[in-house]
């Protein structure tokens, strides 16, 4: 971790852009390549990286067959009848349908293979009492949770021919393993980046000053605050038997404050990171606490993932046969009662699906498992009860837009949010259910300001720094929330004003950060899944 707070931004970095404005456009794709793999060299074995190229070989093969099976299928269509031509379709469909599928699982078997067999292993020994399986040295490919999805994306994509199949095969590697993301995202579709990502243009002063701000604006984010709150998260769950009350209340909220600051701010520093390149990565946060339910919690969350399970699972599992023999039944003579228990269990077929695949891609452990079924029960519950809730907000004359009912709304959503992260930050259910309890006794908030929390790790300074970032946060998530980037805002001051924003900012990451004896240095949480 030390390494890539250095080498990244001092030497990768500056190098990248360097030789990157030096190359010829048409080849500038390959500096990028090049960084990739240097990137990934430094925190895995060489050997590791065969299952990312291997990952790119199948999806590269097959996106050039569909394309081939395409293109024949078309031709063969010439001087058919109405008919003939129908047989014809089809079988072309299902030749092109076998080689997605195929491509689809095999890439998915490494995935599962490499991320889930020790745990599956596990689980049928516990079940059945002796080793029927053994348990085997595995190591994961750095950030294969992230590009296997965009590899499925991209395949998929050429399938339903909103792409054309990449013919290149080191343009398909570097958006595979594109290097500011391979590590925690955000997941790319392909149809969105691969223009700027190959098109070579050259540098420019704005994409500069831009991209260096968004990196020291994570940078803050990161090293001020999530990196200090992580000391108080450690203690709290590995000690969690020796706490109870408002200390499990806090626990859960710190470190879904840590969570959101660690990764939303690595975000940043990887949107920041394409910037300078002239690349646009898709955003992945929206101020997502001020949601009013779970569900726009989850557009507002890590929303290249929601984009990604609601176009590649939710969308194809919502349309298929079975789902639209749901909705046939529920016809035009149908009541609005029996139309919106079809809509429930429409939403049920395609929620559960994509949230056990939620769950399962944070990893293989049971607390991940359950929080995806967490969500897909109160998501459910939500469909479920929108009739009663507009009907209580029209009794009550009152609309979605009231301030203190959506404040009421947004707090409800807290609880809801808080109390999932308890679970995914557990080591066990176990430990979970075991600190959930804890938190309805002795609950005392003063008890936090009295005994040893406010010394937990932290002295004065340390929280007179946390405080000041979450403020400073705040103020600018509200004006990103009323459409006013005030990055924007700031690049078009004059010279002074600008540069004096920028240097005071550089100035908090170095002054501020959690450096030195009493801090720790913190793995990204997001690169382990």
């Amino acid at each position: 971790m030390e390494y890539f707070k250095i080498g990244y931004f001092l030497y990768l970095l500056p190098a990248g852009l360097i030789l990157y404005q030096l190359c010829p456009r048409r080849f500038r794709y390959l500096t990028l390549l090049l960084m990739s793999l240097l990137y990934m060299k430094l925190f895995t074995r060489a050997k590791i990286m065969l299952f990312t190229f291997a990952a790119t070989l199948i999806i590269y093969g097959c996106g050039l067959l569909i394309a081939h099976l395409k293109k024949t299928g078309k031709d063969r269509l010439k001087g058919l009848d109405k008919d003939e031509k129908k047989l014809v379709k089809a079988k072309n469909k299902r030749r092109e349908k076998a080689v997605c599928a195929c491509g689809i699982l095999l890439v998915l078997f490494i995935l599962l293979y490499l991320k889930y067999y020790n745990f599956f292993a596990e689980n049928v020994n516990g079940i059945s009492g002796r080793e029927l399986l053994r348990m085997k040295d595995l190591i994961m490919p750095l950030g294969i949770s992230f590009y296997t999805l965009s590899a499925i994306g991209y395949l998929a994509d050429v399938y339903w021919e909103k792409v054309e199949a990449q013919k290149n095969p080191l343009k398909l590697l570097l958006f595979i393993m594109f290097f500011p993301t391979i590590m925690e995202g955000p997941i790319m579709p392909y149809t969105d980046v691969h223009e700027e990502m190959f098109a070579g243009k050259p540098l420019n002063t704005d994409n500069l000053a831009q991209g260096y701000i968004r990196i020291f604006w994570g940078l803050f984010k990161k090293i001020v605050i999530a990196d200090r709150l992580y000391l108080i998260v450690k203690e709290l769950f590995t000690a969690y038997e020796n706490y109870s009350g408002a200390y499990i209340a806090a626990a859960a909220i710190i470190y879904t404050t840590q969570l959101y600051m660690e990764f939303s701010g690595c975000i940043d520093i990887v949107i920041g990171s394409a910037k300078l390149f002239n690349i646009t990565l898709p955003e992945n946060f929206r101020q997502p606490f001020l949601a009013k339910d779970a569900s726009e919690f989850w557009r507002r969350w890590h929303m290249s993932l929601g984009v990604w399970f609601k176009n590649y699972i939710f969308y194809p599992v919502s349309m298929s046969k079975p789902a639209k023999k749901l909705n046939k039944r529920a016809g035009k003579q149908a009541s609005a009662a029996s139309k919106h228990l079809t809509h429930v269990l429409v939403s049920a077929m395609a929620l559960l699906p994509v949230w056990l695949s939620n769950g399962l891609w944070h990893g293989a452990r049971w607390t991940y498992i359950c929080y995806g079924i967490y969500y897909f029960v109160i998501i459910l519950l939500e469909v479920s009860l929108e009739p009663l809730r507009a009907k209580a907000v029209a009794g009550l004359h009152i609309t979605d837009e009231t301030v203190w009912y959506k404040w009421v709304r947004r707090a409800k959503t807290w609880l809801i949010i808080f109390t999932g992260e308890l679970f995914f930050r557990a080591d066990s259910l176990k430990q979970g259910f075991a600190m959930y309890r804890s938190m309805f006794g002795k609950f005392s908030i003063p008890e936090l300001f009295r005994g040893s929390f406010m010394s937990m790790g932290l002295d004065i300074y340390d929280w007179a720094a946390v405080a000041l970032g979450l403020i400073t946060v705040a103020v600018v998530g509200y004006f990103r929330e009323k459409h006013t980037d005030l990055s924007d805002f700031v690049a078009k001051r004059r010279l002074p004003l600008r540069w004096a924003v920028y240097i005071g900012l550089i100035l908090a990451v170095i002054m501020l950060g959690a450096y030195g004896p009493g801090h720790e240095e913190v793995d990204m949480i997001y690169a382990g899944f």
